[in-house]
């Protein structure tokens, strides 16, 4: 994806909060989310994001700010999802970006009758984006899969495949909630160590799982798979994701069909979709370490070689409750999405290789995202090898596993001289008790 004028860094906004240090959604972002007023019985709606004001799009559709291509997709935008949004296809979302860019500069003409449709940051609380129809869950990070591999098979960590598949499975859209999301504890069958047989109980192994999540635009025909070259025609833009996952829960069920209730009771987003658009500068190349296969022709692509991944920054802060009560918090994982195995591109390749048919408003998520260092890992079972050696915090706590009551924030960014600093706002979910087993 080419850059245009959207994307010079010497932009400026009447919204004077767009240039803040550290922003993350400066006139070169405008990301999208869905959301209403506080405790208000109005309409969910889609927004834009720029400095901490939000553009209403039903309002902005009604003023008639717009016109042509672009006040089509604000009026799509308008709607309580982002599907209808997410369905019309890149030339219209870019449409929408470039004439909101233009109308949010210094000096615009259309300023007097923008500033009504803006709503403060603030005030605003936020919806899951889309109406998501199916949800499936990618293993992209080679490092996670050697680093869970390792606890388990030492001698040979990496399976067979995975270098040569991106691998992934099907997992549950109906428990997929927005940043702010607290969840119970999740009850499972687990055989503890030593047990001669399973028992019902909450789950001791509680973790995280540091993502992003890839939002499908439009789909494709039954039948009829997506080439490499057309892939991204295909995605919408890209949220935080932390889905989280139950690790004594799941050594229990996953064989031989995989994860189910370890994975089923809580995933979560954050409210804000950065359009692949306004990642353009972060482009990097995909490569492949020395000796490792390359791409099957179907999952290969001169542009894919050359721009295929991003860099994205990704920090995950821990919140016990004496932090938070402290004001403070622990980082615990600093990483990058360039450090992926496979693409988005090449998700949605294979993907629809087989097929398969993808809709808007469908999600992906990219498997854990953890770095080539022990300090990158995105999950504590990584950080703790496996739970044996405890988190340090530096309060004097310690963690090998969440408890109750903790929160977890994801943030994420792209930075670099000459270019604007795009951010993805925040994703937090926190744990609540479980039930009474057998409640």
């Amino acid at each position: 994806m080419s850059l245009n004028e959207t994307h010079d860094p010497a932009l400026r906004s009447w919204v004077a909060s767009a240039h803040a240090a550290g922003t993350d959604f400066p006139l070169q972002n405008l990301p999208f989310a869905v959301f209403r007023r506080q405790g208000s019985s109005e309409p969910w709606r889609g927004g834009v994001a720029i400095g901490d004001q939000i553009v209403d799009l039903a309002a902005l559709a009604a003023a008639g700010v717009l016109s042509g291509e672009a006040a089509a997709a604000a009026q799509a935008g308008a709607q309580d999802k982002l599907n209808a949004l997410m369905a019309l296809g890149q030339p219209a979302w870019s449409a929408l970006r470039l004439a909101l860019s233009r109308a949010l500069r210094e000096g615009a003409a259309e300023q007097p009758r923008l500033q009504g449709c803006l709503v403060p940051q603030a005030q605003a609380e936020y919806d899951v984006p889309a109406r998501i129809g199916d949800y499936t869950d990618f293993y992209t990070s080679v490092h996670h899969a050697t680093n869970i591999g390792r606890l388990f098979r030492p001698d040979n960590p990496l399976l067979p495949n995975y270098k040569w598949v991106p691998i992934g499975y099907h997992g549950r859209a109906s428990s997929i909630g927005v940043s702010g999301q607290s969840f119970r504890r999740p009850l499972g069958q687990t055989l503890p160590p030593g047990a001669t047989q399973p028992s019902l109980a909450p789950s001791k192994r509680l973790d995280i799982e540091l993502e992003l999540g890839i939002f499908v635009g439009p789909g494709n025909a039954q039948g009829e798979p997506v080439p490499m070259e057309q892939a991204e025609d295909h995605v919408f833009g890209i949220c935080l994701f932390n889905d989280w996952s139950a690790r004594d829960i799941q050594a229990w069920e996953y064989q031989p069909l995989g994860p189910f209730l370890s994975k089923s009771f809580a995933s979560t987003l954050s409210p804000w979709v950065v359009t692949l658009e306004a990642l353009a500068p972060y482009r990097v190349p995909f490569e492949r370490p020395e000796g490792d296969p390359q791409p099957l022709p179907y999952l290969d692509s001169d542009a894919n070689r050359r721009e295929g991944s991003l860099d994205i920054q990704l920090q995950v802060d821990l919140l016990t409750p004496r932090l938070r009560e402290a004001g403070s918090a622990a980082t615990i994982c600093r990483t990058s999405y360039r450090h992926a195995y496979w693409t988005v591109a090449q998700m949605v390749a294979h993907h629809t290789v087989n097929g398969c048919n993808l809709q808007p408003g469908d999600l992906f998520g990219s498997g854990t995202l953890s770095g080539p260092t022990l300090d990158q890992a995105g999950a504590l079972i990584e950080l703790t090898a496996g739970g044996k050696q405890p988190l340090a915090l530096a309060n004097g706590e310690t963690r090998t596993f969440l408890e109750d009551g903790d929160s977890v924030v994801i943030r994420g960014w792209c930075e670099k001289s000459g270019a604007a600093r795009i951010g993805f706002g925040e994703c937090v979910g926190t744990v609540l008790p479980a039930l009474a087993t057998g409640a």
